[in-house]
């Protein structure tokens, strides 16, 4: 989920008499923010496979195991509202060392949890700093980018994030055995530690010294990161955004003419996780299993060949979505996770789960994760960062992210007890209803934006949610 795009000047990287040469501190500040990326995906998985085991070292119910996963996510709710203000008051710079640091602390010590209230009490801190993550990572990687470079940077950062997410499934496989849920929690810990380093080396980003009055200091670090600029009319521009980004407020976005705006954005934040792709990220060897697949080679290796799938599905729809359009890549998604929901009904429903039927349950599950990381995963923070003015951006973001949050909170607490106390058949096909009422709510309130300026998409809210017509 990227945050990055509420940026509006054309950022760049560093190097300075001592720090690094210009193309390489920028190629720096991109590896770094992959690098939280992955450690942030890898966090937010490695419970699917470290649940399997502690939940019966801990002798934990459905209802504390949907704990263990919620926890996290009512961490990143505070985190993502606190965010925003932490990276501006302290710097991206900052944000993103506390980011680091945080991560390397709270995941050690869930790893050394000795009962599971510790382990709560652990991951709702590792969550405030997964929350602050999403706001700060992507926001430090496109404030720091060359404006050339931005889309590829930002969209590495997300790649990043589902490739992290796969790589926990590989771990978790190869741990397994010997049900080392401690060392699936904790391995994160080392690199996490590592990226510091590189942190500590390079410079906060130009718009945030402009943000603080420091321009001289942004003119030095604009030279380094996009030496291709004139930096003292760049840093100008980004004085002016900024300007222009001032007064934007929550009430702003509940009044006309973006009140339309505002119930697309939030709508499409809650369709995203409410349709239940946390629900496969969280819980697949519990899903696995009861889909007839048995021993745990077969339950930790099956999610990450899911994961490697929606991998190449992002990379996918960055290729495509400029070529496509939104809507299109958009919808195709969503319709492909509801008739892969449908898929799933019927395969728990009616299917024969010791025969052919787990492994067509396999193929939707896979499809229902590549569907949502090309439709939904690739375009919410798109859609997010057009529908608004500069000065609303950054709030209608975060009134998305936590729109976004919230559900997955739900999906997050509850998906456990739906299992055991309705069925995985039911459970599937309530979450089946519910993205047939994305798809709905996307084909009618999602307006095609490719190839338009932003002043262009202002005008279709703007026009009561349908583009003006041209002069003659």
């Amino acid at each position: 989920m990227s945050v990055a795009t509420r940026s509006t000047q054309s950022p760049s990287s560093p190097p300075g008499p001592e720090g690094p040469p210009p193309r390489r501190t920028g190629r720096l500040f991109a590896l770094t923010g992959a690098v939280v990326g992955v450690i942030y995906g890898y966090d937010t998985g490695s419970i699917s496979g470290a649940l399997v085991f502690l939940s019966k070292d801990f002798h934990l119910s459905d209802t504390e195991k949907g704990l263990v996963n919620s926890i996290l996510v009512l961490g990143s709710i505070l985190g993502a509202l606190i965010g925003g203000k932490l990276a501006d008051a302290l710097g991206r710079k900052a944000a993103m060392l506390i980011v680091a640091g945080s991560y390397t602390v709270f995941v050690a010590l869930s790893a050394l949890a000795p009962n599971v209230v510790v382990l709560d009490a652990v991951r709702f801190l590792l969550g405030v700093a997964i929350g602050i993550s999403i706001v700060a990572a992507p926001l430090y990687i496109a404030e720091s980018s060359p404006a050339r470079t931005r889309g590829a940077s930002v969209a590495a950062y997300q790649v990043a994030t589902v490739a992290g997410i796969a790589l926990t499934y590989f771990v978790n496989w190869g741990l397994s055995d010997g049900g080392h849920w401690r060392l699936m929690l904790g391995l994160s810990a080392v690199p996490a530690a590592l990226v510091l380093i590189p942190l500590f080396r390079l410079p906060d980003t130009p718009r945030w010294y402009v943000l603080k009055g420091r321009t001289d200091k942004a003119v030095e670090v604009m030279t380094l990161t996009d030496p291709d600029v004139d930096p003292h009319a760049e840093t100008e521009a980004v004085r002016a955004a900024l300007a222009e980004e001032s007064g934007g407020s929550l009430r702003s976005l509940l009044r006309k003419p973006y009140a339309r705006a505002t119930l697309f954005v939030l709508g499409l934040g809650f369709f995203c996780q409410i349709t239940g792709i946390n629900a496969v990220t969280y819980y697949s060897p519990q899903i696995f299993e009861e889909m007839g697949f048995t021993g745990d080679g077969q339950n930790f290796l099956l999610p990450s060949f899911v994961q490697l799938a929606s991998l190449a599905a992002t990379v996918l729809a960055i290729l495509v979505i400029d070529r496509l359009g939104r809507r299109a890549v958009l919808l195709s998604g969503i319709a492909t996770m509801t008739a892969m929901l449908g898929v799933l009904t019927a395969v728990f429903g009616f299917g024969d789960l010791k025969g052919s039927g787990t492994w067509i349950g396999f193929g939707a599950v896979l499809l229902f994760t590549a569907a949502f990381n090309f439709g939904f995963g690739s375009l919410i923070w798109v859609y997010a960062s057009e529908a608004f003015p500069a000065q609303l951006r950054s709030t209608g973001a975060s009134a998305m992210l936590t729109a976004d949050l919230v559900a997955n909170l739900l999906i997050a607490q509850f998906f456990p007890s739906l299992m055991s106390w309705a069925g995985a058949a039911t459970t599937f096909a309530g979450l089946g209803v519910l993205a047939l009422g994305a798809l709905v709510f996307a084909a009618c309130t999602a307006p095609e934006t490719k190839g338009r300026q932003l002043e262009e998409i202002q005008g279709f809210w703007l026009n009561g949610g349908r583009w003006p017509t041209p002069a003659p």
